[in-house]
């Protein structure tokens, strides 16, 4: 009797560490843990990007190094530079009308850890709608599940549909869900959702 109640309770600690550890619970769990700070990274690119697109992205696992790609009506510019180097506010201040704020965004970027931010348009009915995508990698979760993985949110201008399993759907009468960059996402609330994925963009 004594070992039926031990294995029972091995069972069921077991069984709740891993249900803890879980992609779902580790990612909703992350999120609210530094939502403020993940959406106030969120409403500065959408703002700043409006004025004039760009995409940031941070090279190496030192997040020493950030790429900044300039987009342009005709062309896009790629440029990388240490966080440091004086040369990465000269690029800015010549290609966008707030160069300071872009770089408050990267510094923001750099401490939780985002390795990449831009906007992805979408259709809906043949109307064209936006999201904002961001990946990180942040070092809670390193360990048991991810690996070499990202954690990626995608930031929606309106309420999406779910199923019952709060996946991402591409329209509510269809019922078929809708993949980004070939990911299934998840809900975490009407308007954020997130994937975990081997790519950070």
């Amino acid at each position: 009797m004594l070992i039926k109640r031990i294995h029972i309770i091995l069972f069921t600690g077991i069984t709740g560490f891993i249900f803890s550890c879980s992609p779902k619970n580790i990612s909703t769990k992350y999120y609210y843990q530094n939502e403020k700070v993940l959406d106030k990274i969120e409403e500065t690119y959408k703002q700043l990007n409006q004025w004039a697109p760009f995409t940031i992205g941070f090279t190496g696992r030192s997040f020493t190094t950030v790429s900044v790609e300039i987009i342009t009506d005709t062309l896009s510019y790629i440029y990388e530079f240490a966080v440091d180097d004086p040369r990465l506010m000269d690029t800015l201040d010549k290609y966008h009308p707030s160069p300071a704020k872009v770089f408050e965004l990267i510094k923001q970027m750099q401490s939780i850890r985002c390795t990449w931010i831009r906007n992805l348009d979408y259709y809906v009915d043949e109307k064209k709608n936006s999201l904002i995508f961001m990946s990180i990698k942040p070092v809670s979760l390193k360990a048991p599940l991810s690996y070499h993985k990202y954690y990626v949110l995608t930031y929606f201008q309106q309420p999406q549909y779910f199923d019952s399993e709060g996946r991402l759907l591409d329209k509510r009468k269809l019922r078929r869900l809708r993949k980004i960059n070939g990911e299934i996402f998840h809900r975490i609330n009407d308007k954020v959702c997130y994937t975990i994925s081997g790519n950070f963009r």
